[in-house]
Formats: C-alpha cells, sequence, structure tokens
C-alpha cells in the first residue's frame, strides 16, 4: 500500500492582473508533474504575473527546481513574469546550493512579491 501524498496546491487571481500559487508539503518526483501542469496552464491562460509561494512547502528534490526553472523560461517566452517567496532557509536553500538564486526573483514574503509587481 503507498504512502499519503503530503502536497497541496491552491492558486487564485489577486489585485489586477497578479496571480498566486501557494504550495503546501513536499515538491518532489511524484508532485512536480501536477505543479508543473498548473503553471504550464497558467502561463497558456495568459497570466502574465505570476508569484509561486512556497512558504508552507517542507521539502523540494531537484525535480520541482527543474519544474520551477522551466515554467520560469515558460513564461518568459511569453513576456510574462514568475516570482518566487522563500520565507525561511528551509525553502531558500536549495536554491542556494544550485546557485540559481541569481536567476530567480525570490522574495521573503507574499506581500513583497506582489508591490513588485505595482
Amino acid at each position: 500500500m503507498g504512502g499519503l501524498i503530503d502536497f497541496g496546491l491552491t492558486d487564485e487571481s489577486v489585485g489586477a492582473g497578479e496571480h498566486v500559487v501557494a504550495l503546501s508539503g513536499e515538491i518532489d518526483a511524484h508532485s512536480a508533474p501536477r505543479l508543473g501542469s498548473r503553471l504550464f496552464g497558467l502561463a497558456e491562460e495568459g497570466k502574465s504575473r505570476v508569484v509561486v509561494d512556497l512558504s508552507e512547502v517542507t521539502f523540494m528534490d531537484s525535480t520541482g527546481i527543474g519544474v520551477l526553472l522551466n515554467a520560469l523560461r515558460h513564461f518568459s517566452l511569453r513576456h510574462a513574469s514568475m516570482v518566487l517567496v522563500c520565507p525561511t532557509e528551509r525553502v531558500l536553500r536549495p536554491f542556494q546550493v544550485t546557485g540559481l538564486v541569481g536567476r530567480l526573483t525570490i522574495f521573503h514574503s507574499r506581500e513583497q512579491a506582489l508591490a513588485a509587481f505595482a
């Protein structure tokens, strides 16, 4: 019998054109495809300012990082923006270790991320 999947994804339009995708739990090879599908879907829908809130993420492996990088590329090709919220060292650490902090726009809070679009 398989284990429980510890992953949650909610998203909502906020403000004047911003969209927030809030994640919780573990982002790994089992949950990353769902995240990728949603982010690519938002790009296809024409969303141009997307915040990916990783505040409640407890674990992320290289699959999750790969999905975020592919989504970022997908948004960039459409002249759209995708930014991340990483409020804790635990969430920020994988981006630091891989040297991606400079390639991604990362904020400490959802409020800061949304304000950057203003």
